[in-house]
């Protein structure tokens, strides 16, 4: 079984690196798809976006938006199922103790219980946390949102490794990659902090704001009010 599954991802390696831009997009969204939903090779993803970035380097632009597309795609799927009741599929393949951690987690973290494990690299589990997303019926467009954009970080920057430090990038990423993409991911979270503090500090001044031409305004039609009587 390691044999045959060690050739396909040797072959898919080879097919992904080679074969033009418009062969290996679809195919990677595909490959995407399938690892993302019911299957599972793992690392596949990672290491094909490196395959190809290291192989074609303009490609570090615009190919991993290929592979986050695929893993919107399978995370989908395995969300829907779970939403359309799918709970006991997800006990019988997760742990109650895990369940129970990923739930508090997204009671207490909102976006971040989700965004979070999507960006970081394996060993780190996802899964869990797609299907729990599907079960407490998580609001679709912010789950397929957060998904793209941490998938697409991730890959971006797997890829731009690739390019410069080539394949060994894998084993790199398994040695730095959650000190990295952590890095990444905590400036990207005081980016999203930053901004919502800045809305709420000047939304108080713009209610302000506006009371104040209310009541003027109020003032004034009293006042007219007044001279026409």
């Amino acid at each position: 079984m390691y044999d045959w599954l060690s050739r396909l991802v040797s072959w898919l390696h080879d097919f992904i690196s080679e074969v033009p831009i418009y062969v290996a997009g679809p195919a990677m969204v595909i490959i995407g798809a399938l690892d993302s939903s019911l299957l599972s090779l793992p690392e596949i993803n990672d290491y094909l976006v490196v395959a190809r970035c290291y192989s074609d380097p303009k490609s570090v632009f615009y190919f991993p938006l290929f592979a986050a597309a695929g893993s919107v795609l399978g995370c989908m799927l395995l969300y829907t199922i779970m939403r359309r009741g799918g709970q006991a599929v997800m006990r019988r393949r997760f742990s109650a103790e895990n369940i129970a951690r990923v739930e508090k987690a997204y009671a207490r973290f909102g976006f971040l219980a989700l965004a979070v494990p999507a960006l970081l690299p394996p060993p780190m589990p996802f899964k869990i946390f797609v299907a729990t997303a599907g079960a407490l019926e998580y609001p679709r467009w912010r789950f397929v949102l957060t998904i793209m954009i941490a998938r697409s970080l991730r890959y971006f920057v797997e890829g731009t490794l690739a390019v410069f430090y080539g394949q060994q990038v894998i084993q790199f990423m398994k040695v730095n990659g959650l000190s990295i993409l952590g890095g990444v991911a905590a400036l990207v979270f005081l980016g999203i902090g930053g901004y919502v503090l800045f809305k709420r500090i000047r939304s108080p001044r713009r209610t302000a704001v506006e009371v104040a031409e209310a009541a003027e305004g109020k003032g004034g039609a009293a006042a007219e009010g007044g001279a026409a009587d």
